[in-house]
C-alpha cells in the first residue's frame, strides 16, 4: 500500500473521530507529521504508523493471524489489491470467505476489522450508520461448559436475571444468534483457548446511537463479570 493511501486512511479515521472536515483533518495529520519528524518521532507511513491497523480494527495482531493466517497488515495489502474498500459490507465478507477459506465469525471480525481501518465505520457503527457493542472474555473453563452457560435456561438465568431472550439459531460450542427483549440482536461465538481455558464473544447490534452502544457494552462487561462467578 501506498503512502498516500496510507495518508487518506489516516485523514479518514481522524475525521471520524474528531468530527473534522477532511481539509482539517488533512491539515492537522501533516502538521502532527512534521512535529514527529522534528522529534524523531513516527511519520505517516512508516512501519511504527502501520501498528495502529490493530488499533483501528478493535483486535490484536496476534489474535488476527492465530485465527485467520494473516495479520491486519497483509489483510489491508490482499483487500485493497482486490480494490474491496468499495464493495459493501456483504460482498467483503463473501469475498474472505470463498478466497480466503475464513470460518464465518472471523470473516466477519475481518471485515469489519478492515472497514474500521478504511475508515469506512467507526469503531462501534455499523455501514448502515447503526451502532452496535463488542465485549469478550476469556474463562477458565472447558469450551463445552462457556456454552451450556448460555444455552441452558436455568445457567443462564443465574448471571443474566430477569431477562427473556430468543435463541434464534445456535451451533454447539461455537456460536449463537439471539433476539434480545427490546427487538435488537446479539451474536455469540465461542472459541477454546487450549489448557481448560475458553473464551466468549459478543455482539449486540441494532444499537440507535453511540451512547447506547456505550452503555450495551458498559452492561455486557458487568454480566459476564457475572458469568465468571457463576462459572467458578
Amino acid at each position: 500500500m501506498t503512502t498516500n493511501k496510507d495518508f487518506k486512511r489516516l485523514v479518514r479515521g481522524r475525521m471520524l473521530k474528531t468530527g473534522e472536515s477532511y481539509t482539517a483533518a488533512r491539515s492537522n495529520l501533516i502538521q502532527s507529521s512534521r512535529a514527529d519528524r522534528r522529534t524523531g518521532g513516527p511519520t505517516v507511513g512508516s512501519p511504527v504508523a502501520k501498528l495502529d491497523y490493530a488499533k483501528r480494527a478493535g483486535w490484536s495482531d496476534d489474535l488476527i493471524k492465530a485465527k485467520t493466517g494473516c495479520d491486519w497488515g497483509r489483510w489491508v495489502k490482499a483487500l485493497d489489491h482486490a480494490k474491496a474498500h468499495e464493495w459493501p459490507h456483504k460482498e467483503i465478507a463473501r469475498y474472505i470467505s470463498e478466497k480466503y477459506q475464513v470460518p464465518g465469525w472471523w470473516t466477519q471480525t475481518v471485515t469489519v476489522g478492515y472497514e474500521r481501518i478504511k475508515g469506512l465505520r467507526a469503531i462501534g457503527q455499523r455501514r448502515d450508520g447503526g451502532y452496535e457493542a463488542n465485549k469478550s472474555r476469556t474463562y477458565p473453563v472447558p469450551l463445552a461448559r462457556l456454552y451450556r452457560g448460555f444455552s441452558d435456561k436455568r445457567n443462564r438465568a443465574k448471571w443474566l436475571p430477569g431477562v427473556d431472550v430468543t435463541i434464534r439459531t445456535a451451533t454447539k460450542d461455537k456460536s449463537m444468534r439471539i433476539t434480545w427483549p427490546d427487538g435488537t440482536s446479539v451474536v455469540v461465538g465461542f472459541l477454546s483457548k487450549g489448557s481448560g481455558q475458553s473464551s466468549v464473544y459478543m455482539q449486540h447490534g441494532k444499537l440507535p446511537d453511540k451512547a447506547a452502544a456505550e452503555k450495551v457494552k458498559a452492561f455486557w462487561g458487568e454480566r459476564l463479570g457475572a458469568l465468571a462467578e457463576v462459572l467458578a
